[in-house]
């Protein structure tokens, strides 16, 4: 299926579906509106918080604490959205045990909106995926992972549009090349599209079309690849396309402690971040909306 075809098919329902919401120029120019977002990544089946003799992440993580930091959080804000960027899957004995769905519960519990898909959370293979979907309260995007002759097709969207205090915020995801990472038998009929070029038609369709005011790119692609500059990543992505005004990354579980600004194609500032793997940081970056004014943000990573 050509990329453009592909497009044009996975946004169809989505656009039919119809997302009210007042333009940014509607709103009172004397009202300062913020929104936060909060993200994890990579936390890899994580449940429980590291022991006390766990070396460097002595004392760190766990669902349960997780919970405390993102309701505390909710409750300084309600206009709090809480994102993960892939690989919720493998890396305890809870998934091999449960196989993912106690994951997809607890995060339903802490009231997660958007996720994407991790080349591991194929390693039950894509049945085994598939089986875990009634236990998530929230909704899966990946726009280059076509999934139309698999038994996921209609169970992931290409983007997800959610709108809070009136600011119409557009998110859509992006995975990582399955082919020589995951085996065929897992992920079956799956097909990748190129990503920079879904970013640069997901972007503009989420800002142009469906006139959004903040278009977030959750990836599992890999934050950087400095010894192979030609391989896709957050950073090139950035650079690559126009629309997008943050980028939330998973897949190299790379730390940072504040998002990094790069510049896009078109000279302006595109934050990007990650918090590092298994649930041990939450990322918590504030955006602030006033007519008339450049959009502001500040971003910090918080120690779970």
């Amino acid at each position: 299926m050509k990329r453009r075809h592909f497009i044009q098919k996975s946004t169809a329902a989505t656009v039919l579906a119809g997302v009210g919401g007042l333009s940014l120029q509607s709103f009172s120019p004397s009202k300062t509106k913020k929104i936060t977002i909060l993200h994890t990544n990579d936390v890899h089946s994580h449940i429980d918080p590291f022991g006390p003799e766990d070396g460097r992440n002595a004392n760190k993580g766990g669902v349960a604490r997780r919970a405390t930091l993102v309701e505390s959080i909710r409750k300084e804000n309600p206009n709090t959205l809480l994102l993960d960027a892939g690989d919720i899957f493998q890396g305890t004995p809870y998934f091999n045990y449960y196989g993912g769905e106690l994951e997809f519960k607890l995060m339903s519990m802490l009231k997660y909106d958007v996720a994407t898909i991790g080349n591991h959370d194929f390693d039950n293979g894509i049945d085994g995926l598939y089986a875990q979907i009634p236990h998530a309260d929230f909704e899966f995007v990946s726009a280059n992972y076509d999934f139309t002759n698999t038994v996921m097709d209609t169970h992931v969207k290409p983007y997800k549009i959610i709108i809070k205090d009136g600011i119409k915020i557009g998110i859509f995801g992006l995975g990582i090349q399955l082919d020589g990472l995951v085996n065929k038998e897992m992920y079956k009929e799956t097909v990748y599209h190129n990503p920079i070029e879904i970013a640069q038609d997901m972007s503009r369709i989420l800002k142009e079309e469906q006139s959004c005011d903040l278009v977030i790119c959750l990836s599992h692609l890999g934050y950087n690849y400095k010894n192979n500059p030609n391989k896709v990543s957050d950073i090139t992505v950035a650079r690559a396309t126009k629309d997008i005004d943050l980028i939330i990354g998973g897949h190299t579980h790379t730390f940072l402690p504040k998002p990094t600004i790069e510049k896009n194609s078109v000279g302006k500032n595109v934050l990007v971040n990650q918090v590092g793997c298994f649930g041990l940081y939450l990322g918590k970056i504030d955006f602030y909306f006033q007519p008339g004014k450049e959009v502001s943000s500040d971003g910090t990573s918080i120690i779970v």
